[in-house]
């Protein structure tokens, strides 16, 4: 349908990842004229950014690769530039990189270097792209976009989704610095919704539970019940694959979600709705 295609040029951080990876094959099946792949692998980026060309809908569908350090103000700056220099805007950002605690740990045992290391990139991370991109977006014209038999409607300067974790919205134990740092994620999102909502720019966050991406696979390794923990909590019995992130994604960025500002879309088959019982 018309309401769930883009027509605009994207960045998406953490593109060499599992999440990343699939919102570059979406957005560029669903029309994207162009998107910036950013990540620390740069090999990774390269082999994604040779696939999305093969998936792309768009006739005139670019794509280019970055390396970027998501904790460091100049390489942030630097990378969102390149974007607005090579495609004239930015239309849509995605922020799906993340790392994981160094060691599943109680609370008064956890290491505050490790705790610096993962707040540092999944929080400040998440500020600094918000801060730069959002910057861009406030200088650029809105757009309208034909929906058909809806007419045009407008869709204001821009969107970005932060791809957070259900941990933004409850705990669990042993990993204080990554469910600290997702909460934070939350902050950032209605933060930047309220600053920047006046220019047409749209912050919002998708929160899933476990994901099938190589994290997953190292806390299975660690905690090797983690299947059957699952197999309980969720309905479906299976964690969620990253396409299913994506098209979230997706449908946060597209004309028909131009409502939705400052929200958290949770992605848990209804677990934090209410205890789990028999």
């Amino acid at each position: 349908m018309a309401q769930f295609r883009i027509d605009g040029f994207a960045i998406v951080i953490g593109a060499a990842g599992g999440i990343g990876r699939e919102v570059v094959l979406t957005f560029a099946e669903a029309g994207a004229k162009g998107i910036l792949l950013a990540d620390i692998n740069s090999g990774g980026i390269a082999q994604v950014a040779d696939q999305s060309k093969s998936l792309a809908s768009n006739p005139n569908y670019r794509c280019i690769t970055a390396v970027v350090d998501v904790t460091d103000v100049a390489s942030v700056d630097a990378l969102v530039n390149l974007a607005k220099t090579e495609f004239g805007r930015v239309d849509y950002c995605i922020n799906a990189f993340g790392v994981d605690v160094a060691s599943y740990v109680p609370f008064d045992e956890t290491d505050p270097d490790d705790y610096d290391r993962v707040l540092g990139i999944n929080t400040k991370g998440v500020f600094l792209v918000t801060r730069a991109v959002g910057k861009i977006m406030q200088s650029q014209e809105p757009v309208s976009v034909d929906l058909g038999r809806h007419g045009r409607r407008d869709v204001g300067r821009g969107s970005i989704v932060n791809v957070s974790s259900a941990m933004a919205i409850a705990a669990v134990p042993a990993k204080a610095p990554y469910t600290t740092s997702k909460h934070a994620v939350t902050g950032i999102t209605k933060a930047a919704a309220m600053d920047f909502k006046s220019a047409g720019i749209r912050i919002n966050q998708v929160c899933p539970i476990w994901v099938k991406t190589p994290m997953f696979e190292e806390e299975c390794r660690r905690v090797p019940q983690t299947p059957q923990i699952l197999e309980k909590l969720s309905s479906l019995k299976r964690p969620i694959e990253p396409d299913e992130v994506a098209s979230a994604c997706l449908y946060l960025c597209s004309p028909t979600t131009v409502y939705l500002n400052g929200i958290t879309l949770t992605m848990d088959s209804g677990l934090t709705a209410g205890p789990v019982i028999g």
